[in-house]
C-alpha cells in the first residue's frame, strides 16, 4: 500500500491507521503562530462508524488504502440484512442494513448500487446520485402562489420527507438527491 504525508490527506481517502480502516471526512490545514503547521482530519471507521479526530504533521507517514468498487444489483433484505448480486459472477453477499443509515428508504428493488471492498470484506454501499420517487401526499397547488422561492411539505411513496415546489402534485414522479435527500427536478 502506498504511503502518503499527513499533509496529502483529502476527504474521501480511505487510511490504515490504528489497526483499523478510516474514511477522511473533514480535513482542515492548521498553522499555528509557534511550531509546525498539521493537518487536524476527522476520520470515520469503515467497519463499526466510530468517528475519530488527529491530528497528522507533515512528516508523519500515513497507509492509504485503495478500495475496490464493484456494481451490484439489490435483490432483497431480510432480517436487517440486505442481499446484493454481483452482476458478472451472480455471486451474493450481505451487508447490515444500517450501512446505509438514513438513505436507507431510497434502496430500490433491482436497483444497482456500488460497493466497495477491501481486499474480499465489503465495507461501503454507494446509492445512485438521484433516484426517481413518486409523490404519496402533499398540498394542492394554490392558485396565484407562485412565488420563485416557495416550497411546500411532500411525503415520498417510500416514507421520506422531503420539500417540494407548489407546482408538484399527488402522484408524481419526482427525481430526488440521495445526497443531500432534497428535490431535484420532475421525473
Amino acid at each position: 500500500m502506498p504511503k502518503i504525508n499527513g499533509n496529502e490527506i483529502r476527504p474521501g481517502n480511505v487510511l490504515e491507521h490504528n489497526g483499523g480502516l478510516w474514511a477522511a471526512v473533514k480535513v482542515s490545514h492548521v498553522k499555528p503562530g509557534k511550531g509546525g503547521a498539521f493537518a487536524q482530519v476527522e476520520l470515520k471507521n469503515l467497519r463499526n462508524g466510530s468517528k475519530l479526530n488527529e491530528r497528522f504533521r507533515s512528516a508523519d507517514k500515513v497507509e492509504r488504502v485503495r478500495l475496490e468498487q464493484k456494481d451490484q444489483q439489490f435483490l432483497y433484505e431480510s432480517d436487517g440484512m440486505l442481499t446484493f448480486m454481483d452482476s458478472e459472477s451472480f455471486e451474493q453477499i450481505e451487508l447490515p442494513a444500517d450501512v446505509l443509515g438514513d438513505r436507507r428508504p431510497f434502496l430500490q428493488d433491482g436497483m444497482t448500487v456500488q460497493i466497495e471492498y477491501y481486499e474480499t470484506e465489503a465495507l461501503n454501499v454507494t446509492l445512485p446520485e438521484k433516484v426517481t420517487c413518486t409523490i404519496a401526499e402533499t398540498e394542492p397547488a394554490v392558485k396565484g402562489q407562485t412565488a420563485a422561492n416557495s416550497f411546500k411539505p411532500a411525503v415520498l411513496d417510500n416514507g421520506v420527507r422531503i420539500m417540494v415546489p407548489p407546482f408538484v402534485g399527488q402522484e408524481e414522479q419526482v427525481v430526488v438527491s440521495t445526497e443531500t435527500m432534497e428535490y431535484v427536478e420532475r421525473a
